[in-house]
């Protein structure tokens, strides 16, 4: 009798229910339902295994053979094939995880860092718009520089600095991936941008008006409105609009207005509060937009929430004004640097900027508040019509 092969494709089709062995451990079961399952029995290190090998017909008889002999060898290795075969499955699946899946797990994980959680979108709109409808389908094990390099071509030059921010965040994905032990080339990105080439797009600054042109601007701002005084108070203060348009009425203390560290530029929770001195001329903006606060917001929209940038925006463009009112942090610094002999960590601590290394900024902790308070000061004198004359913030020697 043959120890392997004793079953025949026409025998098995005649059995009756019951268990019939092909030699080498493989069995066929068939059941009273008229189905049939192939079932293989090895010894792994004095242990008896029994795995299935799939039912009958489905897997036929030389499918099942196949199979059981790659369980024999694995055996012969005291390597116990059903634990194998679930890690392979396991690898497989892993390999199949798709991009968009690795890069909502590595948006979801930088929530915290992020302002208002991510809810904003800005940190995941450039992979949503650009990459993923793509590329997001794909596993990311199988995705090449090529593949990239092809998803960013429409938009390398384009749309340069979207395009930048979009690798950057694929560049996490991936490092992500690495993470999480995929099998990944981990400069796939670095490798993609080398064929993309680098970008002949220049950005462009933000327009600002010339300090010289501020005095004016500012005095047109009279009627009262909302409007006309959000603009006013960024004017003075300096500060991004975003946390201008939240401003509360809690973050007030004195002439000291507090904004809240997640409402900074920044990863949010590694971003420290800030505290901004407010000017007399400041404090009188405020006192005048106390009589349209709305649930403590002291810049509220006409109808629901706060002002929105597109409202200060919209008045300087009817203007047929070149400039934004972000671009008013650009007027304000260069009025420091070409009217004043503030330190260079002044200046850029008057619009939050940080300066220096992180072992630097681990023992010089201050804000310069005196000093941003005397800047502001003489700011609001210059642009409601003062001399504007010359800061002298330095020790004189």
């Amino acid at each position: 009798m043959r120890a392997l092969n004793r079953l025949s494709v026409k025998g098995i089709s005649a059995a009756k229910p019951g268990k019939y062995a092909d030699g080498g451990g493989l069995w066929l079961i068939k059941r009273q339902d008229g189905g049939a399952q192939w079932v293989m029995r090895v010894t792994v290190n004095g242990r008896r295994r029994e795995m299935g090998l799939g039912a009958y017909p489905a897997v036929g008889l030389a499918d099942a053979r196949k199979k059981a002999e790659e369980a024999r060898a694995k055996a012969r290795e005291n390597v116990d094939p059903i634990i194998a075969r679930v890690e392979q499955r396991q690898e497989e699946a892993r390999n199949l995880y798709s991009l968009r899946e690795v890069a909502l797990e590595t948006f979801e994980i930088r929530k915290p860092e992020l302002k208002d959680n991510g809810e904003a979108g800005r940190w995941f709109s450039p992979l949503e718009l650009h990459v993923l409808p793509k590329l997001g389908n794909m596993p990311i094990t199988q995705i090449t520089q090529v593949h990239i390099r092809d998803a960013f071509k429409p938009i390398w030059q384009t749309k340069a600095d979207t395009a930048r921010k979009a690798m950057n965040r694929l560049r996490l994905c991936f490092k992500h991936a690495v993470a999480l032990g995929l099998p990944v080339d981990r400069l796939v990105v670095e490798n993609a941008q080398v064929l993309l080439g680098k970008q002949a797009h220049k950005p462009k600054h933000i327009p600002a008006l010339h300090w010289q042109e501020v005095p004016d601007f500012y005095a047109s701002l009279e009627e009262g409105s909302v409007t006309h005084l959000a603009l006013r108070f960024l004017i003075l203060t300096g500060v991004r609009s975003g946390p201008l348009r939240h401003i509360h009425e809690n973050q007030i203390e004195g002439d000291i207005w507090t904004v809240p560290g997640e409402a900074m530029k920044g990863r949010k929770n590694l971003t420290p509060d800030f505290r901004v001195p407010l000017s007399p001329e400041a404090l009188s903006i405020l006192d005048q937009a106390r009589h349209f606060a709305r649930d403590g917001f002291l810049f509220p929209s006409y109808r629901k929430g706060v002002i929105s940038d597109q409202t200060m925006s919209s008045l300087m463009k009817r203007r047929s004004m070149e400039a934004r009112p972000h671009g008013f942090r650009t007027s304000l610094r260069v009025w420091i640097a070409e009217a004043t002999d503030a330190p260079h960590e002044v200046a850029e601590m008057m619009l939050a900027h940080q300066t220096g290394g992180k072992v630097v900024n681990a023992y010089r902790r201050t804000d310069f508040l005196e000093q941003r308070r005397v800047l502001a000061a003489r700011w609001a004198d210059y642009v409601t019509g003062g001399t504007g004359q010359v800061v002298l913030l330095r020790n004189s020697a």
